[in-house]
């Protein structure tokens, strides 16, 4: 994926153009792209912990904060990062980027979790249903099943909590078969194998043929609902894979 950066050509395309292009096209645009040698939140991992080591606390630090969180960074990973570099970098380092990483992590405006549950079911007209328990093993996440219809076909609302995906899995059938999405709150993402991730909002319609290796699930900071309707087919069935990992699922939804 190509880190899209404008900041250089926004501060100092005036002032001093070669360095602007250097920082948006090299730096963003060639250095964090190489994802075939290190992942987005390694290079932010490594990035953090080189600017706290020099002491540079400042709003570029914040930004690598956020991108940090926004790659995957856990606010435990985070605080286990700036602790462990506290020892080669310095105390007071530590200190000062604690203080900026509690804000970027513990948001006060960020609602808790049952709001936002209360606040997502809320602005669609299904159910979010029940805790997902039978098909836990089968999502990196907490996930909420609702039937809205039994008959003729099956049609569920099917909810995701933030950063939850379902396994790779294929819905195979002799003929006929496969898969409907119909988005209706949040936003959220479908990949087939090989493909490129597509983002799904309220409305969106995703048809998956039988046979075909994917996933779906919810964005990193969005709940996400969509009615996954069963397509009548000859000798159907439904195969689970391996889980999206971590790497994947960041990848998927930042390209």
């Amino acid at each position: 994926m190509a880190i899209k950066q404008t900041a250089g050509r926004k501060e100092l395309g005036e002032f001093a153009p070669k360095f602007a292009e250097l920082n948006d096209d090299v730096l963003f645009g060639e250095v964090w792209s190489r994802e075939d040698k290190l992942s987005l939140r390694d290079r932010s991992l490594v990035t953090v912990t080189s600017l706290m080591s020099q002491g540079l606390i400042d709003s570029a630090f914040r930004y690598h904060l956020e991108s940090a969180k926004k790659n995957g960074i856990t606010k435990e990973e985070i605080t286990e990062i700036l602790t462990h570099n506290a020892f080669y970098a310095g105390w007071p380092k530590a200190w000062a980027a604690f203080r900026m990483a509690k804000e970027v992590w513990n948001d006060k405006n960020e609602e808790t979790e049952d709001n936002t549950i209360e606040k997502h079911a809320s602005s669609m007209i299904f159910p979010i249903g029940e805790p997902n328990d039978s098909f836990s093993q089968y999502f990196s996440g907490k996930s909420f099943l609702a039937p809205v219809s039994k008959d003729q076909v099956g049609i569920f609302n099917v909810t995701f909590e933030p950063k939850c995906r379902n396994n790779w899995h294929i819905h195979n059938a002799k003929s006929g078969g496969g898969q409907i999405l119909i988005c209706v709150a949040g936003r959220g993402y479908y990949q087939e194998w090989g493909k490129k991730a597509i983002e799904m909002l309220s409305g969106d319609v995703v048809n998956i043929p039988a046979n075909v290796k994917h996933w779906h699930g919810a964005s990193a900071d969005s709940y996400f609902s969509h009615l996954a309707i069963e397509v009548p087919g000859e000798n159907t069935s439904n195969k689970w894979l391996e889980a999206v990992s971590d790497e994947e699922y960041f990848n998927a939804i930042n390209s």
